[in-house]
């Protein structure tokens, strides 16, 4: 009973905050998060009132599992992004900007940090300051792309953004593997190259194969129908099994074999909307369906963020350089990749803002970094960064489609489609 009431009130409450920022000309998804931030256990769950918000951070954990799922929706859509006609226009400049923008953000945070190491060495460890570095390479995709369905942004830039921010999810798994491997070593004293190089790439091939046979077998099982409800309903299952099956963790002759849920489901929608001669019109009746499931999304995002980290002026400090390192790493890293690779000025100037936001993977990846000796601090800094950066970020994102004129101005006609270009008749009314 709690939980479907709980789940009642994340969806409503979630909605009705979007109305009063469509009025602050915000996006939907900084509504979402902070009708979370006030339902969660540091504000109204505080109440300890039975269906009003989360009394604790395990209840919210509780609901996990929409997370996971929304997750690898949110990885089909940008799958579908991956058509080959696309990849043949700006394959090689996605994949030099979603390289060179990753590793300089990586770059300019470690040396931030290191810098703060030596100049305060009891306010982070070196081995802490490296593995921040490298989660600082991590987007969040999900809120990217909400933002740009929200608006209906598109245009090269949101074109290019979409193929960037898959990109990066692969691009920071390896970065952050080698730079936690270093870490380990450096507090242990000895570097296994099992862990730097071979683990993370055994989980990137392992992830792309799964996710290819499951695009493939999707097409495959999708031939049998013909119902477009039907057809849904198998491409919504198919989602489900491959966010199970990338769950699946094991060891195999002392070597971690694990596979990557935003890849996996990426590559499930790269391959099947690359084979599939329907593919476009599936993946529209995919999009209305999870509309509800990224509330949820985003609500619980917004629930998970952690108040009390803002009385510690520790983590508030190194916070503040990681933030700072990171927004000055991803626009130059962005700015200068773009450059290299013949982007116009706009893409230049505006695409490094649309890759500020951060957010799962990131906490995924600082959870793996508590078993070092200051792991502690760098979840802390990483949920102040998520805390900053989710809550900013889309807003920022926005304002950069929308300087880039990627963004149609908003009418009173159906959410469903584009706003028809508005007559001089119309104007003078």
């Amino acid at each position: 009973m709690e939980i479907l009431i709980q789940l009642s009130i994340c969806l409503v409450g979630g909605l009705l905050m979007s109305r009063l920022a469509k009025k602050l000309n915000l996006p939907a998804v900084t509504a979402y998060l902070v009708a979370g931030l006030l339902l969660g256990p540091y504000l109204l769950g505080a109440l300890d009132v039975t269906g009003i918000g989360f009394r604790s951070p395990e209840a919210v954990a509780r609901l996990d599992i929409i997370s996971q799922v929304a997750l690898g929706f949110i990885a089909f859509t940008i799958g579908n992004e991956f058509r080959l006609e696309q990849l043949k226009s700006m394959g090689k400049q996605a994949i030099t900007v979603g390289i060179l923008q990753a590793v300089a953000t990586t770059a300019l945070v470690d040396a931030a940090l290191v810098a703060l190491h030596f100049a305060n060495p009891a306010l982070i460890s070196i081995s802490s300051a490296i593995t921040l570095g490298a989660i600082a390479a991590a987007t969040a995709p999900a809120a990217t792309l909400m933002v740009v369905r929200q608006y209906k942004a598109d245009g090269p830039m949101t074109r290019l953004l979409l193929l960037v921010v898959a990109i990066d999810d692969a691009v920071g798994l390896v970065l952050f593997s080698a730079s936690f491997g270093v870490a380990a070593a450096l507090e242990s004293g000895a570097i296994s190259l099992m862990t730097v190089l071979v683990e993370p790439v055994i989980e990137i091939v392992l992830s792309l194969g799964l996710g290819a046979l499951a695009g493939w077998v999707l097409f495959w099982v999708e031939k049998f129908f013909h119902s477009r409800s039907k057809r849904l309903s198998i491409s919504i299952g198919f989602v489900l099994l491959t966010v199970g099956l990338s769950m699946v963790e094991f060891e195999l002759g002392g070597v971690h074999f694990g596979f990557s849920l935003l890849l996996v489901c990426m590559m499930t929608g790269t391959v099947f909307c690359n084979i599939c001669d329907f593919s476009e019109e599936l993946m529209g009746r995919v999009d209305g369906w999870t509309a509800p499931l990224f509330v949820l999304f985003f609500v619980l995002s917004g629930a998970e963020l952690n108040l009390k980290i803002l009385s510690n002026p520790m983590v508030l400090l190194v916070g503040a350089v990681y933030i700072v390192a990171r927004s000055a790493g991803k626009y130059l890293g962005a700015y200068g990749s773009c450059a290299l690779t013949g982007c116009s000025d706009s893409i230049k100037k505006h695409l490094g803002i649309t890759l500020l936001p951060q957010a799962g993977v990131a906490l995924g990846m600082a959870l793996t970094a508590q078993r070092l000796s200051d792991g502690a601090m760098v979840r802390s800094v990483v949920l102040f960064s998520v805390l900053v950066y989710e809550l900013v970020g889309p807003a920022l994102t926005k304002r950069s489609l929308l300087a880039a004129g990627e963004i149609q101005e908003e009418g009173r006609t159906s959410a469903r489609k584009k706003n028809p270009p508005v007559s001089p008749v119309q104007l003078d009314k």
